[in-house]
């Protein structure tokens, strides 16, 4: 019954029979998926494990739910997506895993020239997906014996965008990569994976865009048809990715969560037309919230106060990043933007706090 039920979702959705996908808490393959992971002390009582928990939400799943598990379980979500990369017999795919912070095991070179950013393109000759996330040390390389989840990744906040996408999207996606310069640290882009997707090899052999403008904008259509905004920026583009540019692009106010235990800072920004305010406090709808502070969440994604965008990335608001590669996911959603409005309790003021 499960493997019928399996099929009927996937022929709903317009999606190949065995093709790579997004897939859900409930083994079910779905368009787009968030998972927030949660910082390890943000339950009562702290309990063992608690840093393994998440939230999760799809386009049927009516807000955050309770993630089914733990984030280090091939069952849910995240491990589910990512086990076609630890089967041995997967020899009709192509991958690539980046991440600035790559795990210890994958012998990646220096970092610091490189974007901060982290992700997985994982495609086979149908389409797949591009999950966007802000785990260090995450994913393990495809060597590794099966999916798990990184210890040093267990205590701060995360988050998790994976969007199904038809073959076609991956070159568009290959194009903003060369703006984001990314630390690929495992890959596999054979025969006519390399031929059809130029600009995927030349990531993979460390390039990037050598002329400006250098920024890039461009709209991805999910398998399903959903439209999202990818928004890439290289190194030389000199400024913060949400005040420079972001706002003005989407021509809305934006709340910005992000990382707040890195060097230089950025305060909210109100110079320009729209508002950029750092989100100080974070909570999750409902009694048991959980509620807790930017210090404690490594994640990174931003939201329209009013509507209708919303955003997930891997840059932070600081100098040293407004002189490096990233970007971010927008969309708008209407899901999106309201399971990630309510989540702003408080943001700093204009001027400082």
């Amino acid at each position: 019954m499960a493997a019928l039920r399996l099929l009927l979702l996937a022929v709903l959705l317009g999606v190949p029979v065995g093709a790579l996908t997004c897939y859900g808490d409930s083994g079910q393959p779905v368009d787009w998926f968030v998972v927030y992971k949660l910082p390890a002390h943000s339950g009562s009582g702290d309990a063992a494990g608690s840093g393994l928990r998440y939230k999760y939400l799809d386009a049927d799943s009516g807000g955050w739910r309770d993630g089914a598990g733990s984030i280090n379980s091939s069952a849910g979500a995240v491990g589910r997506s990512l086990q076609p990369l630890y089967r041995n017999n997967a020899s009709q795919l192509a991958f690539l895993l980046y991440n600035d912070q790559p795990p210890k095991a994958s012998g990646a070179g220096d970092s610091s020239s490189r974007g901060h950013t982290k992700g997985v393109l994982l495609l086979d000759q149908e389409g797949g997906f591009w999950l966007v996330h802000s785990v260090p040390r995450f994913p393990p390389p495809a060597s590794s014996a099966a999916y798990s989840w990184p210890p040093s990744a267990e205590d701060y906040g995360q988050t998790l965008l994976c969007v199904s996408f038809p073959f076609a999207q991956f070159l568009r996606i290959g194009r903003q990569l060369t703006y984001t310069y990314p630390l690929v640290y495992d890959y596999k882009l054979q025969g006519a994976f390399a031929q059809k997707f130029p600009e995927l090899e030349e990531v993979v052999e460390g390039h990037h865009v050598r002329k400006g403008p250098w920024n890039s904008s461009v709209t991805l259509t999910s398998r399903a048809g959903a439209t999202f905004q990818s928004f890439a920026k290289f190194g030389n583009f000199g400024d913060d990715l949400y005040s420079g540019w972001l706002a003005a692009a989407l021509g809305s106010d934006l709340q910005v969560q992000f990382w707040h235990k890195s060097a230089g800072i950025l305060h909210s920004n109100c110079s320009g037309a729209q508002e950029v305010l750092d989100v100080t406090e974070i909570a999750f709808p409902g009694p048991a919230g959980p509620t807790f502070s930017t210090t404690e969440d490594h994640s990174k994604w931003c939201v329209a106060p009013k509507g209708p965008w919303a955003c997930v990335g891997d840059l932070n608001r600081n100098l040293r990043e407004e002189h490096r590669g990233g970007g971010t996911l927008c969309t708008q959603l209407p899901a999106l933007w309201k399971a990630f409005q309510p989540l702003v309790k408080a943001w700093e003021p204009c001027g400082g706090p």
